[in-house]
């Protein structure tokens, strides 16, 4: 029987076979088990020394083996070795495909056209280009009655399309990525998760200025409607990345916290508003009004207006 394929292309088969198993089965998180576990570098080489003593022990029993069979065997053996496998079925295809006569029998396609020796062959197109042009013009007929009949989606529609996909991509990475907020894309956070590890960082850091219930004490007052640098979670988002006034206000916080923490202690501080506190300070700074927040329309007003 001959052999299917060279030990060369058996061994690195085989083994990279089992190295892919094991990158598959053991969980190594973002770096390869081969570097996170060391034991595995040292059974991979077991492995390598395994298939080649399988090929050797092979080799040395078809020896063996050979040594015993009749002068005639041996012959059969060794022709059979000799004889190459051979992919006739591609071969087959690639004759069909390429659709070119053989040598022999080109002299029943020469034309009668001789330059200097130089003869022509009426060669027909090859079937592969053939197949071809046949699915560009199946291909051009579908998308003339799709774009053109009966009028599917335009360039600037497909543009808003990847668009809108590309921005729902963007805000998805967000969710896992919340360290890339800054003050322009920050948005008020209302998880449970998130108010839970904002009160954290608050009652870590920020207590002793502001108070447990935010009444205020060395820093301003947080339930009151007045601020001295701006409401709103931009504006605090702001503050405690950058700091409060020279020489009087807060310390820039941005590096001491990570954005997606910065972001979850402005979430949760905001939540003290309208909130009453034990021994709230005085106001300081102006009332804040949220400019893009919706315009509240009074019932009393609107009943005297349509009343008149």
């Amino acid at each position: 029987m001959k052999n299917m394929s060279p030990w060369w292309i058996r061994i690195p088969f085989f083994f990279f076979l089992i190295f892919a198993l094991v990158e598959y089965f053991i969980d190594s998180g973002e770096k390869p088990a081969f570097l996170t576990y060391p034991i595995i570098q040292l059974f991979m080489l077991m492995v390598l020394l395994i298939l080649i003593a399988i090929e050797l022990i092979v080799k040395s029993v078809e020896n063996v083996l050979f040594q015993t069979l009749s002068e005639e065997a041996k012959e059969r053996y060794l022709s059979t070795q000799a004889k190459s496998w051979e992919w006739k079925w591609a071969k087959r295809t690639y004759k069909n495909l390429l659709g070119s006569k053989p040598i022999e029998e080109e002299n029943e396609i020469i034309i009668d056209h001789n330059y200097d020796g130089i003869k022509e062959l009426d060669n027909k197109l090859p079937p592969w280009w053939v197949y071809l042009f046949y699915a560009t013009i199946l291909f051009g007929v579908i998308y003339l009655a799709r774009f053109h009949v009966f009028n599917d989606y335009d360039q600037d529609l497909e543009y808003e399309m990847e668009v809108a996909e590309a921005q729902a991509a963007i805000e998805e990475y967000r969710k896992t990525a919340k360290d890339l907020v800054d003050v322009n894309s920050v948005i008020m956070l209302t998880d449970a998760s998130d108010l839970q590890a904002g009160e954290a960082i608050f009652e870590t850091n920020c207590v002793v200025c502001h108070m447990a219930d935010g009444g205020g004490g060395i820093g301003p007052n947080l339930t009151d409607e007045y601020w001295i640098s701006g409401g709103g979670i931009k504006n605090v988002f702001k503050t405690i990345s950058e700091g409060g006034r020279d020489g009087k206000g807060m310390i820039a916080w941005k590096q001491t916290l990570k954005p997606a923490e910065m972001a979850q202690v402005a979430s949760y501080l905001l939540t003290f508003q309208g909130k009453e506190a034990a021994n709230p300070k005085a106001a300081e700074g102006d009332i804040w009004v949220d400019e893009n927040a919706p315009v509240k329309i009074e019932t009393d007003t609107v009943a005297a207006t349509i009343n008149e």
